[in-house]
């Protein structure tokens, strides 16, 4: 996982989700291919999914817990997940999690 994403268009206006408990801005790389780069703030959230993302933490420590799950699972910086399209998943943080959010 590399730290930073060269040669890059950066949409400026942000997304803003629950209140202010997730942002992020949508990048586009030299390819085409769609990234989400944010932070979400101390909170307990459930995130839906229309096509199947990637979540790389980056900085920070989350528990999430993937639809159909009973179990919670413990991701930090370094680590990613996998959501299928057309699901969802429990996010917990109790600090501010940095993450890039790979589409399809």
């Amino acid at each position: 996982m590399s730290a930073q994403f060269d040669q890059v268009s950066v949409v400026k206006k942000s997304n803003i989700y629950f209140d202010g408990k997730c942002v992020s801005h949508n990048i586009i790389l030299a390819d085409g291919s769609k990234k989400s780069v944010g932070v979400i703030f101390p909170s307990s959230l459930t995130f839906n999914t229309g096509a199947p993302e990637t979540m790389e933490i980056t900085g920070g420590v989350c528990k999430v817990r993937l639809a159909g799950a009973s179990e919670w699972q413990t991701y930090g910086a370094g680590q990613e997940f996998k959501i299928g399209g057309n699901s969802h998943f429990d996010i917990e943080t109790l600090e501010t999690v940095d993450y890039v959010c790979h589409f399809g």
